[in-house]
């Protein structure tokens, strides 16, 4: 009798709803959790057949599992995890995971079914797609302005002559872009980048492939913007003098392992970067930073315009008189109408077609690799790749 009691006061005060039915789908016992998600008191529920508290389709189907045990003798398949609807007294319906159990009681078998009512998760689901939907608008309508600004300003660059008023005009314009850009953009993409990496974590329990789909366009997108932004800061600190080079030795080999290992994570689907050091020698002095964004933009370029299933070549060599490093793809290529342009500010290959960039990224690794004394040099053919060198001489 203790047991008993024991066993009531626990079902009476479970947190979940539990509801035993016979072989027919009678309703013997419902306790006051269940009651309370479906509206009915015990009496209007218990003796009645469990199917007046399921909305179609799942009400037609009952029937048909009982018909089936009737004739068969053999229950439906009876396990855990099962996510159903409920229909309340008011005609409501909500969401709720079922496990039923089959239970041997007094010679004879019962169904105990536990409920747990979903209708919490399902609206917090929901509300994390409307935001994540609600932060796609957002980065998409940002992409659309930068690009927007980026246009206008190419266009006044074609438009302004080569005389000193118009120089001067474009000069202002593009410090007013860059101000604008700084200010009005760069705190946006942050957070935006860190509602986007909010929703990852918390959508973790759910593993949802829609919310992971939706936080990575996010995060893409907000990667490119930033690329934008980064090589047009860059740009105007070049344009007005701040860029100063600090030149000191270091590892050659363990920098350019660092940024080999770094870039790997994001090169396209067995697309494989390969270093390979010549020489002895491993120590260099050059302003490090400079060199990784160099670096670092050449072998992007390379995994942007190459394929799956391709390998990048990253060489450096140190000899007596000059370091040299080089980077090597097997991607479009660059035409050879468009190769006398290629280091000018802006200017973009007519082969790239909606491959994201700004045109900057090449003028501004030249610029960096003259400031440290060096040349940077290509050699390039269509649908079969590019080679760029960069080569520093060693006082």
């Amino acid at each position: 009798m203790e047991s008993a009691a024991l066993l009531k006061a626990i079902i009476d005060n479970a947190i979940d709803g539990i509801i035993t039915i016979n072989g027919r789908g009678i309703v013997e016992s419902i306790n006051p959790a269940s009651c309370k998600l479906f509206l009915y008191t015990p009496e209007e529920v218990i003796g009645n057949n469990i199917s007046m508290l399921m909305p179609p389709p799942y009400k037609e189907q009952h029937d048909e599992y009982i018909a089936r045990y009737q004739r068969t003798r053999e229950p439906h398949i009876i396990g855990i995890g099962r996510e159903v609807t409920g229909l309340r007294k008011d005609g409501t319906t909500f969401p709720f995971r079922l496990a039923v159990s089959e239970v041997p009681y007094a010679e004879r078998k019962i169904f105990a079914g536990f409920i747990h009512d979903l209708s919490r998760e399902k609206e917090a689901e929901e509300q994390l797609k409307e935001y994540a939907t609600h932060l796609e608008e957002l980065v998409e309508n940002r992409t659309y302005a930068l690009k927007e600004t980026v246009t206008a300003l190419q266009q006044a660059k074609e438009e302004v002559s080569f005389s000193l008023v118009k120089e001067k005009e474009l000069g202002q314009l593009k410090s007013r872009f860059v101000s604008m850009a700084s200010h009005e953009f760069r705190t946006p993409l942050s957070a935006v980048q860190l509602s986007a990496s909010l929703i990852e974590k918390y959508a973790l329990p759910y593993d949802n492939e829609n919310i992971r789909k939706h936080v990575a366009k996010i995060k893409g997108s907000v990667g490119i913007l930033t690329g934008i932004l980064n090589d047009f800061l860059s740009l105007e600190k070049l344009e007005a003098g701040k860029v100063e080079v600090s030149c000191t030795p270091f590892d050659l080999v363990k920098f350019s392992e660092e940024i080999t290992e770094e870039l790997q994570l994001v090169a396209k689907q067995n697309q494989s970067i390969i270093y390979q050091h010549t020489g002895t020698a491993s120590l260099v002095s050059l302003d490090p930073n400079l060199l990784r964004h160099c670096v670092t933009n050449l072998i992007g370029n390379a995994i942007k315009y190459s394929g799956e299933n391709t390998f990048i070549e990253f060489n450096t060599e140190i000899g007596q008189e000059r370091c040299v490093i080089t980077i090597r793809d097997n991607g479009i290529g660059i035409p050879e109408a468009d190769q006398k342009h290629l280091f000018e500010a802006f200017f973009r290959a007519h082969n790239t077609g909606n491959i994201p960039g700004t045109g900057l990224g090449l003028n501004i690794v030249a610029r960096y690799a003259s400031l440290m004394d060096g040349s940077v040099d290509f050699k390039s053919n269509v649908n079969q790749g590019t080679l760029f060198t960069i080569t520093f001489p060693i006082a």
